[in-house]
């Protein structure tokens, strides 16, 4: 049967034939073979036919296969999308009497594609603007109300189409279409409001790696409202912050997080606007706990002495992890931040004076860009980096996390190399910076040349505005003294 045609038996009309793969089986409406007759007794003109219907069926397998599971919260879903139409509608009515109204969205091609491709939705469509040309003002706001309502129509029908949908998901999605009201949410910190929040703070600029990070914060808070079936108030936030185990700075991230959101929220979203038009900010006013929370909070960061440096060196060298080692001589060596390392190149590696140095780039503030001449003990290794990289990077990493952060492999891999060499979480790769800026210190080098060579602010208008700092000789007298490793 490799043309897909078969004859029943006692039957002279020819059947076009086709098994129905097992992954979209359930989408097909339970079917394992499709079957259809041709209406013919003639083979030639039967394998003409049997074309466009094994066409159809095989776009609609592939159909099948591209819709996708439904998401979590999708009733919220469904439920944005008819309050969208409905704002749109009563935006575009006050348009009428001459307020001033947000520009409309930019149109769905797909949902237009369907309108026009059903005849009731055509003549529904023609009649409203027909009887929106005939009644003045009257049927120019009725026409936008039907409008609305048009669209509305078509939402389930565009859902079941994306998504695959059981017997009472669809009786579900039918009932919210109907009344929309009927829905209530676990948490008002919906997937929807998030993800218009979302793209809110990405509009006005907001730096990716921020806007992400305050919006996990809201989904934590949500998740910990469904799990508790709490509402959002002053006393419920409080429980949250307890449930964190959290460093109190690291709470006071979540507090700022959810005020963000919370502005964000009564100003733009109406809905939220009408549900906490008389509450008061539940993100203000906590007390945070002093030294509490996490096993680290309140605690200084621990500082790398020569023997631990050495301890974890060799420990990478043992494990074959030679870009680790020469990251950790290069940290012991700078005090530099972890992802400035890794980002180092062959082309920041500069002689000035004479002298071979690292001219690190701008990264988290302005004195983040310096140039700082290399360790004597610390040349031979980035001799052998330069020669041996080949994307110009002097420490090669695999991966990139989706910010375009260098480091964020590598940092994970020491972490497990700290915490095997038996560190605890107070030593940190950060950590190399207090032990570079302690030894300097003890070294009797003046405060200010300590922090200008691991890009610190010193603090003084003097020096910071006016000062064009210390000479590349000066430096290099002073990088001089942090003790070798060799």
């Amino acid at each position: 049967m490799a043309d897909n045609l078969i004859q029943k038996k006692g039957e002279s009309t020819w059947y076009v034939r086709l098994a129905v793969p097992v992954d979209v089986r359930k989408a097909m409406g339970g079917k394992s073979v499709l079957i259809q007759s041709l209406k013919t007794g003639l083979r030639s003109e039967a394998m003409t036919r049997r074309l466009s219907v094994l066409a159809d069926w095989k776009a609609a397998i592939a159909a099948a296969r591209e819709k996708r599971a439904l998401p979590e919260d999708w009733q919220e879903g469904v439920i944005s999308k008819l309050e969208q139409f409905d704002q749109i509608a009563l935006e575009q009515k006050r348009k009428l009497i001459g307020e001033t109204v947000p520009d409309l969205p930019p149109h769905d091609p797909k949902m237009l594609a369907k309108m026009e491709a059903d005849p009731n939705m055509v003549a529904f469509a023609t009649k409203l603007v027909t009887d929106k040309m005939k009644n003045g003002l009257a049927g120019q706001i009725q026409f936008e109300e039907r409008l609305a309502h048009l669209f509305k129509r078509l939402v389930p029908a565009q859902f079941a189409k994306n998504y695959q949908l059981n017997a009472a998901q669809r009786t579900e999605l039918d009932a919210l279409t109907g009344n929309p009201s009927s829905y209530k949410p676990a948490s008002l910190i919906t997937t929807a409001r998030l993800k218009t929040y979302r793209e809110f703070r990405e509009s006005r600029g907001g730096a990716p790696k921020h806007v992400d990070q305050q919006v996990v914060k809201m989904e934590r808070l949500s998740a910990f409202l469904k799990k508790e079936g709490l509402p959002i108030n002053f006393d419920t936030v409080d429980e949250w912050l307890k449930s964190l185990n959290r460093a109190p700075a690291t709470l006071g991230q979540y507090l700022m997080a959810g005020t963000a959101f919370w502005k964000w929220a009564i100003k733009y979203d109406a809905a939220w606007r009408e549900e906490f038009k008389d509450k008061v900010n539940p993100f203000v006013g906590h007390e945070l706990p002093q030294g509490g929370g996490s096993e680290t909070a309140g605690k200084d960061r621990e500082i790398y002495t020569r023997a631990d440096t050495l301890k974890l060196h060799q420990a990478a060298l043992d494990n074959r992890d030679r870009p680790l080692a020469d990251l950790i001589a290069l940290g012991w060596y700078t005090g530099a931040r972890i992802e400035e390392l890794c980002r180092l190149s062959k082309d920041n590696v500069v002689i000035v004076d004479g002298i071979k140095c690292f001219d690190f780039p701008k990264s988290k503030s302005k004195a983040s860009k310096r140039v700082v001449p290399i360790h004597p003990s610390l040349l031979l290794t980035i001799d052998r980096l330069s020669e041996d990289s080949t994307d110009t990077f002097l420490i090669p990493t695999n991966s990139h996390d989706h910010y375009g952060k260098r480091s964020h492999a590598i940092s994970k891999a020491f972490g497990r190399l700290r915490t095997a060499a038996g560190f605890t979480k107070l030593h940190v790769f950060h950590s190399f910076r207090h032990t570079v800026v302690t030894e300097l210190i003890r070294a009797d080098v003046p405060d200010a040349l300590a922090k200008e060579l691991v890009g610190h602010e010193t603090g003084s208008v003097t020096h910071d505005v006016y000062s064009k700092g210390a000479s590349t000789v000066q430096k290099l007298a002073a990088i001089s003294k942090l003790p070798s490793l060799g």
